[in-house]
């Protein structure tokens, strides 16, 4: 497909790649990335946990922004790696903290090694996702390197604001997005970014493409914690419920008891502090409270809501007519992913 844009002169062509494109590209250069052998212990756990493979959505993005702003998808690689490794060494951290014992699948990194092998390689991971932007030159770098802190940072206070909700029986909703938003959102924004700079994009349609990716990434969490309760289990990829067997306290939880009349909020603080045998009854339940509440309406209506944000901010991007076409099909493919 042959792509005008209009930040670009009119002859030059840029070819857009599909997403399977984009993804077999991305995998064979993070195989190809050189690990040191020794120790073993330290860089192994890296190797295994970057071989659970994964959609690759945030590479896939930066690659994406970079052919969009004129540039090629080799441009954006080493951004997109050092996006991808620091996911990467997010999750391990995040399954120590949970005590998870599955990644995909598979065994997670501290359940197979331990917790302080698990602590020491994800350190490590952040640091090489760091080395990657020595690529670029002094004033990418700088840029690209700034962009990345401020995110990783955000991250990081949002795992935190997510802990301490945990211990909390209710959150306003503000402040529940806000947890989103630096958790989960800011990084797809921060891949675009990233990616468009990298490929040679103007600081403000850079901008405004994270401000795409920020809103795409607030509405796809909504609608997967929405699809966790009232998705179709044939569809959705994973057991529909499970984060209320597991009593975590979604954005639907959270607008139910704020809506809740007193009877209400007494059973529902009761179910989601409960463990029982019968999930499936459990699960009805609360999924009743959900409704009665209008949580779940209320939940919908904000992923319409980060939806339209998302699409407006693209369309302050100024992308040429295919390109923005391709990164509509993209967020358009992510939020229907299940239907």
């Amino acid at each position: 497909m042959l792509i005008f844009l209009g930040v670009v002169p009119l002859q030059k062509i840029i070819f857009m790649h599909s997403i399977g494109d984009y993804q077999k590209l991305f995998s064979a250069h993070l195989e190809s990335l050189s690990l040191p052998e020794q120790p073993e212990r330290l860089f192994e756990p890296i190797r295994y946990i970057l071989k659970l493979g994964g959609k690759r959505m945030r590479p896939v993005l930066s690659l994406m922004a970079s052919e969009a702003c004129g540039g090629s998808a080799q441009d954006a690689l080493a951004a997109a790696t050092s996006v991808e490794l620091f996911h990467n060494f997010s999750l391990i951290h995040d399954d120590i903290m949970d005590a998870a014992d599955l990644r995909r699948g598979q065994a997670t990194v501290h359940k197979k090694w331990d917790s302080n092998t698990g602590i020491l390689s994800g350190d490590a991971l952040l640091v090489i996702s760091y080395q990657q932007l020595n690529h670029y030159n002094k004033d990418l770098f700088q840029s690209l390197t700034q962009l990345f802190s401020q995110t990783a940072l955000e991250v990081c206070i949002g795992q935190q604001m997510d802990m301490d909700f945990e211990l909390q029986t209710e959150v306003v909703m503000d402040d529940y997005l806000e947890m989103i938003r630096l958790k989960t959102a800011v990084l797809l924004g921060c891949s675009l970014q990233m990616g468009a700079l990298a490929g040679g994009g103007s600081d403000q349609t850079a901008q405004h493409l994270y401000d795409f990716g920020v809103h795409l990434g607030m509405a796809f969490q909504l609608q997967d914690d929405y699809l966790d309760a009232f998705g179709d289990p044939k569809t959705f990829g994973k057991k529909v419920g499970g984060d209320i067997v597991e009593n975590k306290k979604t954005i639907l939880y959270h607008l139910a008891l704020q809506y809740a009349t007193p009877e209400q909020r007494v059973e529902l603080l009761d179910l989601m502090s409960q463990n029982p045998a019968d999930e499936a009854k459990k699960i009805e339940k609360v999924k009743t409270l959900y409704v009665q509440t209008s949580a779940d309406k209320k939940t919908q209506q904000q992923v319409a809501l980060f939806t339209q944000k998302a699409m407006n901010s693209l369309d302050q991007t100024q992308l040429e007519s295919q390109a923005y076409q391709h990164m509509k099909a993209f967020a358009r493919d992510l939020m229907h992913r299940t239907q």
